[in-house]
């Protein structure tokens, strides 16, 4: 089975468990409207890659893994829409949670999700040792200091290093899952640290780009929302050539952090084709 198969099987898994009698109806629905359809899986197809790459010798142990990742990111999204936040209408192309299923569920939806992402860990307690640099990879990644959480609360701040803004909102769960990868197959995870980080700021810096020049159709989610509510963004602090600039770097930065595997080849060609994948269609042309 591919990643991407592993990554929705693995998912509709957690989802249905979440879904047994007893569940809230609406808030069932509410959560498989939150991970499906899917969006580009980016954070849990790197986790995969990164355990082939040591060896994936616990392959239902990675795709637990890959699993909290996407679901904590699947999360992130919802609050992340609501309107004391981005207020957001669209999510990959149809109404935000919140939109769908009012504002109390989606908060609901959003905290279902972030425990049950920890959940899906738990269930490997046969594997005490890579559990808990797991759990504890995971976890830091989406609290404070400086996980999604902390990103997040640096948008309330009157003043944002946005390298640092950055780093917290979205690099943190990119070496989240690169280090969760490696954890997951028994190899020393903190090699994939600087690879994740990377690969999350040029991530955010691709997701600005397609805010400031992306089209709303193509990306399924409103644009402009960074100039309209004066937060941080790459294109507004280097302007757009720079942004591209700033965004071919970060992947250059990525690359040369694979460590020595079998598999960087494919990591490096797999981290080339999703910067070009980011940028908007008329700006892809300029992708490294």
């Amino acid at each position: 089975m591919d990643a991407v198969n592993r990554i929705e099987h693995a998912l509709q898994a957690a989802i249905s468990r979440a879904e047994a009698p007893g569940c809230p109806p609406k808030l069932a629905a509410a959560m498989r409207h939150a991970v499906f359809p899917r969006g580009a899986r980016v954070r849990p197809r790197l986790c995969l890659a990164v355990a082939a790459a040591c060896g994936d010798d616990e392959p239902r142990l990675s795709d637990a893994a890959a699993v909290s990742i996407e679901l904590l990111h699947c999360a992130s999204l919802v609050h992340d829409d609501l309107p004391c936040f981005d207020d957001a209408a669209t999510r990959r192309g149809r109404p935000s949670v919140h939109r769908a299923f009012g504002e109390p569920l989606a908060v609901l939806t959003g905290d279902a999700l972030i425990v049950l992402a920890f959940q899906s860990l738990g269930r490997f307690a046969h594997q005490p040792q890579r559990l808990a640099l797991l759990l504890l990879t995971v976890s830091r990644s989406v609290g404070v200091p400086f996980g999604i959480v902390a990103g997040q609360a640096w948008e309330c701040e009157s003043h944002v290093d946005i390298a640092c803004y950055h780093r917290s909102k979205t690099g943190s769960l990119f070496a989240a899952a690169a280090i969760a990868g490696a954890a997951a197959a028994g190899a020393d995870s903190e090699l994939w640290r600087t690879l994740g980080e990377k690969l999350g700021e040029a991530y955010q810096a691709a997701d600005d780009i397609r805010d400031a020049a992306g089209d709303a159709d193509e990306i399924g989610k409103p644009i402009g929302r960074d100039v309209a509510l004066g937060r941080p963004n790459v294109v507004l602090e280097f302007g757009l050539a720079g942004a591209i600039r700033r965004l071919e770097q970060l992947v250059g930065e990525a690359i040369a952090a694979i460590p020595a595997c079998a598999g960087a080849a494919d990591l490096k060609s797999l981290i080339l084709l999703e910067a070009k994948r980011l940028l908007p269609k008329k700006l892809a042309q300029y992708a490294a």
